[in-house]
């Protein structure tokens, strides 16, 4: 039985679950995951059981004989940072680890236009033009950020991310990507390249085999 055990949702629109779950891929850790298909009480009863919040993601650490639960995205990429060092989910450069941490937290807490506009549908591809200005705003700041991380951190790093190697700010936009791909929103030449090795990571790639392998979703529930 693996030590590590994280809870996601949907996996074709549950952002924070992938949000937290790639950089715990990252870490090259075992895990064990459970679905909760959140819609059917039965799933809903169980993630209350043993969520805090009844909200997904939650990771469950079996540690030193105790069990640590973590949950919320931003929580869980700082738990696993702080707990496996060696899979550098933070830049080691002071300057570079505040404007991930900065990022992420921007993330975390804004684009509430892009995400109403642009909601995630991970294998959907369904072209559209965005003509709210506010959305529009919501995506050049994401372009701009993509393009400071590359060109002050990244283009001289050991890899094709923000800030070279895989961080926790990578896994914090990776469903901007998604959004981005479905919606057709084309970018600048650096922005389509860090799009492209989004897309192209292979535990990105796992995910999105999964999500292909799911069952349906269930229907919202009526109001």
């Amino acid at each position: 039985m693996a030590d590590l055990h994280i809870y996601i949702g949907y996996r074709e629109v549950s952002s924070w679950s992938l949000r937290a779950w790639l950089p715990l891929k990252k870490t090259g850790m075992p895990f064990e995951e459970t679905l909760i298909r959140y819609r059917l009480p039965d799933h809903k009863a169980r993630l209350n059981a043993v969520s805090p919040t009844g909200k997904v993601p939650l990771l469950v650490h079996r540690r030193d004989g105790r069990e640590i639960k973590v949950w919320d995205s931003i929580a869980i990429g700082e738990y696993l940072a702080d707990t496996f060092p060696a899979a550098r989910l933070w830049p080691s450069d002071p300057i570079a680890r505040a404007f991930a941490r900065s990022i992420s937290a921007e993330m975390h807490n804004g684009f509430r236009p892009l995400r109403e506009h642009l909601p995630m549908a991970l294998l959907a591809r369904t072209p559209k033009v965005i003509n709210d200005a506010d959305a529009q705003a919501d995506i050049a700041r994401v372009a701009e950020i993509w393009r400071q991380a590359r060109d002050n951190w990244g283009r001289d790093g050991d890899g094709p991310w923000l800030f070279g190697h895989y961080t926790v700010a990578d896994g914090m936009y990776a469903p901007i990507v998604t959004r981005f791909r479905t919606y057709g929103v084309r970018l600048d030449p650096i922005c389509e390249d860090y799009m492209a090795a989004v897309t192209a990571d292979a535990d990105f790639r796992a995910w999105e085999a999964r999500a292909e392998r799911d069952p349906p979703q269930e229907p919202l529930p009526l109001e």
